[in-house]
């Protein structure tokens, strides 16, 4: 045991150790202390204001400014997105400036680009209305002039059949009334021409017929030109019309229709010659216009381009500023109202660098007093912090997913690291797919630098964060494959020839019936002749469902073994006597003991039925084993054994609960008694102590319950859990015999054809088979059930899980204000 205990220290195999710690900071040094242990990112700092609102805290002021800087500074990168800019990736190279200047600039710059954005919107409202106008003047002269034309054209015919008539002034049409000019000014027929959007007219037709009561005449006609939309920024199609009516009700009506439609009128006159200058005059201004929009257009731009270069510089500094006084929020004042106090965890290695940093920010500030920086006594547990890589983050991520080590407890993350792709490429094994995979990850890898800078979607951030967990699924995916010999369900001779030959010279199937083993076995994996044998599945389904059981159990110790260490490093001798030896003794009494025959037999080669031995020793114990006995006195090491598992199960279940309560009942025994006469306060009782014990009841009720569940979870987990490591032998067996029937029922039968079609369409079949369904949903499969193996089998051996991250003050960290 001394030589374990002077062993050096294994990375991450626990956290590292935590220091709680008081800083007591002059006020003229606090701002500096704060940005430059933001910068540090090794100091958690504790809220002193938990009871305060946000709006009852000392620098609120302070952070309302930063909240309205980072409202402007949005505005300012909406308007450049809208504008197809893109903000700098570098921020330009300019002297650093106080929060206030930079609040003024903001202001003016905000302050500019809206009155530029009111200016704009003005001139593009008055252009969209002399675009509108000109090509209502268009189109409304076109329909003027043949409507004019129509009406010389019958107006004989009219005369001679209808105005013969003396009571045509009371029964003629409003169409008759607009051909015949003279009638037309008596009855007075008036139109009122507009511009509507297109997704509109029908319905707007529709309306006018119903309020007219069909007493109007509705011309149409598409716009030369799409108009801009300034509320949705698009380009919008629109409809130029002209209604006929007659009467000033009629008006009324149709006015108030096209206000409710959002149709824009214009008044068109009737003489061509004032039609053409009125044309004239809106074309000068339009040119006036488009000018003037354009040098707006580039100012603008000019401002934003300007603005772009600093953006991401500003955004950045208005981020940590508005950090550093959400973190003075957490500190408190002392009496002297001079001083901030603060409190907060950090690493034992760190505190040498948070001095530094301090001391910086004293000789920055000028300050005639230091800041005071000391570790004091905490009753809360530390937090947890692990210091990972690039590598190692994945795995880490794996086991906080699950819950968060606590502190200094026993990291599965060191063990997850190797057993986990392992236990997946043994669902996963399959060289060809495993070379796919491997692939995959290498190129993630060598896009490491360029990917880790950009945004990605939520899949390829997960796929990203993961490349190096994929990188290992895939070399062990490699490995498992050849102990199988499947390249995509094929099998080949890598390692030398069969170790079967056919009997005679007249075997005609090779495969299947006549093989006889003529030399030393296969030297690495499953031999090649096996593929496509009669006892192909049951040779494969043996052997898998074996290395299954053997594989578990070994983990399964692993996960009891960590247990030793942990209640090791607590010195909890309790936890060793009563949990881990009679959890040891139960395990591999039955599972141990299981794993042990199957070794042997393959070892021997002898036919012994396992099932037959495992089931007997607990229904027959002392019965002969006859022919199934694979060594000499393996009858009276079960009966042994068998005792062991009975006895373990008391073992775990009875004597912790006792001894808590002896052990409690004499820690406590006279505990309530204090001298007399004495000035010194009892440290059970002191207030405010940070080593102060609580004088907790110890419920023995409560713990032996506690203690039964923990001994029955145990026992009927061990069977449990053993049974669920057999499905790294199912997923196995699926995935080999997917691979087999696509390779045969897909690409082999379409390669029996001689058409060079039905060859091109079978490979694309099974491309799509091996990509979609073999290397995604297959992928995902064996991952999530591997991911299950590690949580539940493995890690509820040892691993509590319910600690917390270590979450330090951070400027790294911060990720975009979005409010």
């Amino acid at each position: 045991m001394e030589y374990i205990d002077n062993l050096p220290p294994m990375d991450l195999m626990r956290s590292e150790k935590m220091t709680f710690v008081q800083l007591i900071i002059p006020v003229e040094s606090a701002h500096p202390a704060i940005t430059y242990l933001g910068q540090l990112g090794l100091l958690q700092f504790r809220d002193l204001n938990a009871d305060k609102s946000p709006f009852q805290r000392t620098f609120v002021n302070q952070v309302k400014r930063c909240a309205e800087m980072s409202r402007k500074l949005r505005f300012f990168k909406d308007q450049i997105q809208k504008a197809g800019m893109l903000p700098s990736p570098r921020p330009a190279s300019q002297p650093d400036i106080e929060l206030e200047e930079l609040e003024i600039q903001l202001a003016e710059h905000e302050h500019e680009l809206i009155e530029m954005n009111g200016n704009s919107e003005k001139l593009r409202q008055s252009y969209n209305e002399l675009l509108e106008f000109k090509m209502v003047l268009q189109k409304a002269s076109d329909f003027l002039v043949s409507s004019r034309s129509h009406t010389t054209a019958q107006e004989t015919e009219l005369s001679e059949n209808v105005y013969s008539n003396d009571n045509y002034t009371d029964t003629a049409s409003l169409l008759e009334q607009e051909m015949q000019p003279e009638l037309s000014n008596q009855s007075g027929v008036r139109f009122i021409s507009g511009i509507i959007c297109k997704s509109k007219v029908l319905q707007f037709e529709r309306m006018l017929f119903r309020a007219t009561r069909g007493n109007m005449l509705f011309h149409q006609g598409v716009a030369d030109e799409e108009i801009l939309d300034p509320s949705s920024n698009e380009m919008v199609e629109k409809i130029v019309f002209v209604v006929f009516f007659s009467g000033e009700q009629a008006r009324s009506k149709i006015l108030k229709i096209c206000e409710a439609f959002g149709a824009n009128c214009y008044p068109v006159p009737e003489d061509m010659t004032k039609r053409r200058q009125i044309t004239r005059e809106v074309l000068l201004r339009l040119s006036e216009l488009e000018t003037t929009l354009d040098v707006g257009l580039r100012h603008r731009d000019k401002a934003l381009t300007s603005i772009g270069f600093h953006l991401t510089k500003w955004m950045n500094m208005v981020r940590r500023e508005k950090a550093v006084y959400d973190t003075l929020n957490m500190l408190n004042f002392d009496v002297t109202k001079k001083c901030l106090v603060g409190e907060g965890w950090c690493p034992i290695f760190a505190k040498i660098k948070i001095q530094e940093v301090l001391q910086r920010a004293t000789m920055d500030s000028n300050s005639q007093v230091g800041i005071i920086f000391h570790a004091m006594d905490a009753v809360d547990s530390p937090p947890t912090y692990f210091r990972t890589n690039c590598f190692t983050n994945a795995y880490q991520e794996i086991v906080d997913a699950y819950g968060v080590a606590k502190y200094q407890e026993v990291n599965p993350a060191v063990y997850t690291i190797v057993t986990f792709p392992f236990l997946f490429a043994v669902m996963f094994g399959d060289w060809g797919h495993g070379i796919c995979l491997l692939l995959g990850a290498l190129v993630l890898i060598s896009k490491e630098s360029k990917l880790s800078s950009q945004k990605l979607g939520s899949f390829m951030e997960m796929l990203f964060g993961g490349r190096y967990v994929l990188l290992l699924m895939s070399i062990f995916s490699i490995y498992c494959g050849l102990i199988y010999n499947e390249f995509f369900s094929v099998p080949f001779h890598i390692f030398g020839g069969s170790a079967y030959k056919c009997r005679d010279a007249s075997c005609s199937d090779a495969q299947t019936v006549g093989l006889i083993k003529y030399s030393d076995p296969y030297p690495f994996g499953v031999d090649p002749s096996w593929r496509g044998s009669r006892s192909e599945l049951p040779f494969l389904n043996s052997l898998k469902m074996k290395m299954s059981i053997l594989l578990g159990v070994v983990q399964m110790n692993l996960g009891i073994i960590l247990s030793y260490f942990n209640a090791r490093f607590f010195n909890s001798s309790l936890d060793i006597k009563y949990q881990f030896v009679p959890q040891v003794i139960f395990l591999n009494s039955l599972f141990g003991y299981l794993s042990l025959l199957v070794v042997v037999k393959w070892c021997t080669g002898s036919q012994a039925d396992l099932y037959h031995v495992m089931i007997y020793m607990f229904l027959s114990p002392f019965e002969p084993l006859g022919e199934n006995q694979l060594f000499w006195g393996q009858s009276v090491l079960q009966v042994v054994l068998l005792l062991l598992a009975l006895v373990a199960v008391p073992w775990m279940l009875f004597p912790k609960p006792f001894i808590l309560k002896r052990l409690h009942t004499e820690r406590f025994q006279g505990g309530t008694y204090g001298l007399l006469g004495t000035s010194e306060v009892d440290i059970y009782e002191e207030p405010d102590s940070a080593r102060q014990h609580h004088h907790e009841e110890f419920n023995f009720s409560e713990v032996f319950v506690h203690q039964m569940i923990h001994s029955i979870e145990f026992v009927l987990g061990a069977v449990s859990n053993t049974a669920s490591y057999l499905r790294l032998w199912a997923l196995s067996l699926a995935h080999s015999e997917l691979s087999t029937v696509f390779y045969e029922k897909v690409l082999l039968l379409a390669w029996g054809y001689d058409s060079l079609v039905i060859r091109l369409i079978g490979l694309s079949v099974f491309a799509f088979a091996t990509t979609f369904i073999l290397l995604m949903m297959e992928t995902l499969s064996a991952f999530l059930h591997a991911l299950r193996l590690h949580w539940v089998e493995f890690q509820n051996k040892f691993y509590h899980g319910d600690g917390y991250k270590f979450n330090p003050f951070s400027f790294a960290s911060l990720a975009d204000d979005d409010d």
